[in-house]
């Protein structure tokens, strides 16, 4: 009875939601067609502001890959990984992760179709992927896009998140699955 009633809320959740907030602000006296068109046109103003940001950042990710500079940073940190239960075929997830969103889901997909989903290699780069975000790619973009100078800090708060989202990862998925 209770998922019934909770498939029904989820499936009349989002209809109901287009239906009250313009109806809400008819009730405000909001002119509620030109507030949205009016937001349109800033989103699409806030899009072409970013798309040499999100240009720069994909040849970054790019050139990181194809100049093997990913390839020897997985081989010197191997070892550091295998001691604390960590295959290294997880390690270009856990540092494309701060990266890119797109490339790491690549990634993901692609450990799950040599190792499978439910092997503890795939739950764990599914864990890191759930735990982590994409740090530099939400800098570039977001702060780019708005003209944030003053940076220093969120970078350094982002990968620490980073890096205690994938260690904790890490913990869970051996205790969990080892």
């Amino acid at each position: 009875m209770l998922i019934d009633f909770l498939t029904q809320v989820s499936k009349w959740a989002i209809p109901l939601i287009l239906i009250c907030i313009p109806l809400y602000g008819s009730l405000k006296k909001v002119p509620v067609y030109e507030a949205f068109v009016e937001g349109a046109e800033e989103g699409f103003v806030t899009a072409v502001k970013i798309i040499p940001f999100l240009v720069g950042m994909m040849v970054a990710i790019s050139v990181f890959r194809a100049s093997g500079a990913m390839d020897h940073l997985v081989k010197a940190l191997s070892p550091l990984l295998t001691a604390i239960g960590t295959p290294a075929e997880v390690l270009p997830l856990a540092i494309m992760r701060p990266l890119s969103g797109s490339g790491v889901l690549g990634l993901a997909t692609e450990l799950m179709r040599v190792y499978g989903p439910d092997s503890f290699i795939g739950r764990l780069a599914s864990t890191m992927q759930g735990s982590t975000d994409t740090t530099f790619f939400v800098w570039t973009i977001y702060f780019g896009s708005v003209g944030v100078k003053r940076y220093r800090y969120s970078i350094v708060t982002g990968l620490t998140a980073d890096i205690s989202g994938l260690l904790a990862s890490i913990y869970i998925c051996n205790v969990l699955f080892r």
